[in-house]
C-alpha cells in the first residue's frame, strides 16, 4: 500500500512539474493577453474652452494655480501635441464620439444652439454604442452641444434658431425629446442641450426634463452672462458644473460595486461662459474670474481622482483629461497677461482660429495598468481617436463606415513614442470652415488670416492685402509667424493633394472609400480646389 502512496505521489510530481514547465514555455499571444485582462473602466471629461496653457504641467510660465491637474499628468501621460478636430465646441464633440471630422457632417461651420436637432444620425456608430455592444454601462453627464429633437407644442410650426428670447415657445418642455444621446448608446444620459449660455435652461434626464421652466433668466455681467431665456425650477447657472462633478461622482461610487465595466463620458460646460466660480473660489486666483474658475475646475477634477481611489477601481480605470478648443477671448486675454499669464503658451490665436491656439489643447490620459506614470509623448494625436483606441482596447474591428478619422492610441499608452501610432496627417477646421492640413512639421492653410476671432479676421480690411494661403513649420516657429508658401512649393503640393483625398475618399483610414453625409460645396472647399489645379 505504500508502494503505491509512493508511486501515486511521484507521479503526481512529475506531472506537475511538466506542466509548469510547458506553461513557462508557452508565452501567451498578445491578443489573448488583451483578452484575459479586464477591460478598463473609461472616464472622458472634456473641459469647455480650456486653453493649451491653463494647465502649469503644459505650461512652466502658466500662473493659475493647477495642482490636481498637474498630478493627474504626473500620475499618467501628458500629450504636448494633442488636437481637437475643430476650434470650436459643437464640431469637436462629433469627431470625439463619431471618430470622425465634423465637416463631413451637414454642419460645415459654426456650432449648434439649444434648439438644435439632432446632428448625429440614430444608425451612426458612436463610442457609446461600441462600448455597451461590448459589455459596458455607458452614461453621459454635462453638456451635449450636439442637437437633440424637442417635442413641439405645434407640430406644424418650427423652432427659433436659438439666438433669441423668443425662439423657445413652441417647446413642449411636458414631452419627451426624441434622437437624443439615449439613441446613440448611452445607457444614462443627463444634462442640458447647448452651452451654458444658450436656453432653454433644464436639465433633461433619459429624454425627459426633470423640471418644468418656472422663470425667465439673463446675466449681462462682463464674465457671468447668458442669453434671456426659459430657465427650469431645479436650474442654477452657478451650480450646474458642481452638480455634474458631483452626479459623476454618485454614478462612479454606484458602478464600482458592479462588475461590469462603464464609460462615462463627462463634457463639461466649463471654464466657457457664463464664467461662474463659486462663491468659495471667487479672487482666489488673484488674477480675475475666469483663473478663479479654472482653479475650481482643478479642485473638482482632484476630488474625482480621489473617488476613483476610494472606490477601488484606480489601477484599471482610464482616464482622459482634455478641451475641446482653446481658450474663449471671453477669459480676457489682456488682464491675464498683466498677470504674465496666456492660455494660449506660445501658440498664436484661440478658439474659433485655424492657428494652434485654437486646436491645439492639453491632453492627459491615466491608467495605471498600463501607462507608465510621468510619461511624456509629442506624438501628433486629434480627440478624433479615441472611437479608434475604444475598439482596440475591446479588440473589435471597426466597420469601413465607422470612426473614418479615428487612429488607435493604444499603441501609444503602452510606448509613448512608438511607430505603431498609424497617423500621417491631421486636418484642422475653424470656426467659418476654413480648413488647414498638418503632416509631421508641416501645417498648410488654406485661407489667409485666422478663419476665427483673432486678427486678421476674415472679411476684415486688412485679409486681402494678405497671401491665399499660410505654410508654417512648426518645429522651427510654432507660433506660426513666417509663411513659407511661396518658397516650399513641394510641401505644398503633398498637403494639398493630401487634403483633397482626404476631403473626397470619406476618410483618412485605411479602408473602403465613403461619402460624406453633404456634399462638400461652397467657398472653402472651392479655395482648396482651385488651389489644387
Amino acid at each position: 500500500m505504500k508502494r503505491v502512496v509512493i508511486y501515486l505521489v511521484i507521479t503526481l510530481g512529475l506531472v506537475l512539474t511538466l506542466s509548469i514547465f510547458s506553461c513557462k514555455g508557452k508565452e501567451s499571444s498578445p491578443k489573448e493577453e488583451v483578452k484575459n485582462r479586464q477591460l478598463p473602466n473609461i472616464i472622458y471629461v472634456l473641459a469647455d474652452d480650456l486653453g493649451y496653457g491653463d494647465i502649469q504641467a503644459f505650461n512652466s510660465e502658466g500662473k493659475i494655480k493647477t495642482p490636481h491637474l498637474n498630478r493627474l499628468a504626473e500620475e499618467g501621460m501628458r500629450f504636448t501635441d494633442a488636437h481637437t478636430s475643430s476650434a470650436v465646441c459643437t464640431p469637436t464633440r462629433y469627431g470625439i464620439l463619431t471618430g470622425r471630422y465634423n465637416w463631413r457632417s451637414p454642419l460645415k461651420n459654426g456650432v449648434l444652439t439649444g434648439t438644435s436637432e439632432a446632428l448625429i444620425p440614430n444608425d451612426r456608430e458612436t463610442v457609446a454604442s461600441l462600448l455597451k455592444r461590448n459589455g459596458y454601462h455607458t452614461a453621459y453627464i454635462g453638456k451635449w452641444h450636439l442637437g437633440w429633437n424637442w417635442a413641439k407644442k405645434d407640430a406644424v410650426k418650427g423652432l427659433g434658431p436659438g439666438w433669441n428670447d423668443t425662439d423657445y415657445e413652441n417647446i413642449d418642455f411636458e414631452a419627451p425629446i426624441t434622437n437624443s444621446p439615449n439613441d446613440l448608446g448611452f445607457d444614462y444620459a443627463y444634462g442640458h442641450s447647448g452651452s451654458l449660455d444658450m436656453a432653454p435652461y433644464v436639465y433633461v434626464e433619459n429624454e425627459k426634463v426633470t423640471a418644468q421652466p418656472n422663470r425667465v433668466t439673463v446675466n449681462k455681467s462682463k464674465y457671468g452672462w447668458w442669453r434671456k431665456g426659459p430657465t427650469g425650477a431645479d436650474f442654477e447657472h452657478e451650480q450646474v458644473t458642481p452638480h455634474f462633478f458631483e452626479k459623476s461622482y454618485q454614478y462612479i461610487q454606484e458602478q464600482a460595486k458592479s462588475e461590469q465595466p462603464f464609460f462615462l463620458y463627462l463634457p463639461l460646460p466649463s471654464p466657457h461662459t457664463p464664467v461662474l466660480p463659486t462663491e468659495e473660489w471667487q479672487g482666489k486666483s488673484g488674477m480675475n474670474p475666469y483663473a478663479d474658475f479654472m482653479m475650481m475646475i482643478d479642485d473638482y477634477m482632484g476630488q474625482l481622482v480621489q473617488v476613483i481611489k476610494e472606490a477601488g477601481i484606480e489601477k484599471n480605470t482610464l482616464i482622459v483629461f482634455t478641451s475641446d478648443n482653446g481658450c474663449s477671448p471671453q477669459a480676457d486675454f489682456e488682464v491675464l497677461a498683466e498677470y504674465g499669464h496666456d492660455p494660449s503658451s506660445i501658440y498664436r490665436g484661440h478658439k474659433a482660429d485655424i492657428y494652434e491656439g485654437g486646436h491645439r489643447v492639453p491632453f492627459i490620459v491615466k491608467w495605471p495598468a498600463l501607462i507608465k506614470a510621468g510619461s511624456v509623448s509629442d506624438k501628433t494625436i486629434c480627440t478624433t481617436d479615441f472611437m479608434a483606441t475604444c475598439a482596440a482596447i475591446v479588440e473589435e474591428n471597426l466597420l469601413d463606415s465607422a470612426a473614418e478619422d479615428s487612429f488607435s492610441m493604444l499603441p501609444l499608452l503602452k510606448d509613448s513614442n512608438t511607430d505603431g501610432y498609424k497617423r500621417e496627417v491631421t486636418i484642422h477646421h475653424s470656426i467659418n470652415g476654413s480648413f488647414a492640413i498638418r503632416k509631421g512639421k508641416w501645417k498648410l492653410i488654406f485661407c489667409p488670416g485666422s478663419g476665427g476671432w483673432s486678427y486678421p479676421k476674415p472679411n476684415s480690411k486688412d485679409i486681402d492685402a494678405l497671401p491665399e494661403f499660410q505654410l508654417y513649420d512648426l518645429e522651427k516657429d510654432p507660433s506660426e509667424t513666417t509663411n513659407l508658401v511661396d518658397s516650399e512649393t513641394k510641401v505644398v503640393d503633398e498637403l494639398k493633394s493630401l487634403m483633397v483625398s482626404a476631403i473626397e475618399n470619406g476618410r483618412t483610414t485605411p479602408g473602403v472609400n465613403q461619402q460624406n453625409d453633404a456634399p462638400m460645396n461652397g467657398k472653402k472647399w472651392k479655395q482648396i480646389e482651385i488651389f489644387n489645379k
